[in-house]
């Protein structure tokens, strides 16, 4: 079987009040400018503020349909990039959305420069959550070396929103020789795991680690999102428990 989607996709799919996903086409991983034949589903979360204001987490290829849909929910506002890999549909989403606010990750300038993406990052995100969402989503910095990222917490509908630190991919979703490198590396559904690049450098940063993992399991989470693979929607704490505390020695 080869690769599928999350279908269907560009279309809002509502999680709980205010919060919802979108799944994307495939991207494809490219390195030193080859595209490798490795498609990897995308997708976005959705939330919107109690001023009806959207934030677009990790924003998905622009679509005009979409778009419209988005709009009829709220006022596009927040474009946010959660790390430095999750960035590339920023600049279509800020042209259609001029007044949009578009959030760097940290080290995500220097990666668009560097592959000539054209996208005027606005503000800069950190490890404490934002003012204009602070009431409402709560944030941190995961560490993981290269690929640290920044962790959001949707506080109603207790929703743990991550990018690239937990990996869930379907198996039959993927075709070989991909299948078999998600089953080595232990991310793969119905059990995910931290990627497996942020695992040796979360254990020289283990203090850092721990605190963030103490701040996750502070929030008790009901359901976790991801960008890659099934979504946990339900028993987060179990998940939380399973993968974070085993994981640093």
């Amino acid at each position: 079987m080869g690769a599928s989607l999350y279908e269907p996709i560009n279309v809002y799919k509502p999680l709980a009040p205010d919060i919802g996903i979108v799944d994307g086409p495939f991207e494809y991983l490219t390195v030193g400018g080859i595209r490798l034949p490795l498609p990897f589903t995308t997708r976005m979360t959705v939330v919107r503020l109690s001023n009806g204001n959207l934030v677009l987490h990790s924003p998905i290829r622009f679509d005009e349909g979409l778009a419209g849909e988005l709009q009829r929910l709220g006022s596009v506002r927040h474009l946010v990039s959660p790390n430095q890999f999750h960035y590339a549909h920023i600049g279509e989403w800020a042209r259609a959305f001029p007044d949009a606010i578009a959030w760097a990750s940290p080290r995500v300038r220097q990666r668009a420069r560097a592959r000539q993406v054209d996208i005027d990052f606005t503000r800069d995100l950190d490890a404490h959550a934002q003012e204009e969402w602070r009431g409402e989503i709560d944030q941190l910095l995961f560490p993981g070396g290269y690929f640290k990222e920044i962790i959001f917490f949707h506080k109603t509908s207790r929703t743990l929103i991550l990018t690239d630190t937990i990996i869930n991919l379907e198996l039959d979703k993927m075709s070989e020789p991909w299948r078999m490198a998600a089953r080595l590396t232990g991310m793969y559904h119905p059990y995910g795991q931290i990627f497996f690049g942020m695992r040796l450098p979360l254990l020289f940063q283990r203090r850092k680690a721990k605190a963030a993992i103490g701040k996750i399991r502070s929030w008790r989470p009901q359901r976790i999102v991801l960008s890659h693979g099934r979504c946990f929607e339900a028993g987060a704490d179990e998940v939380i428990r399973r993968i974070f505390g085993g994981s640093l020695p």
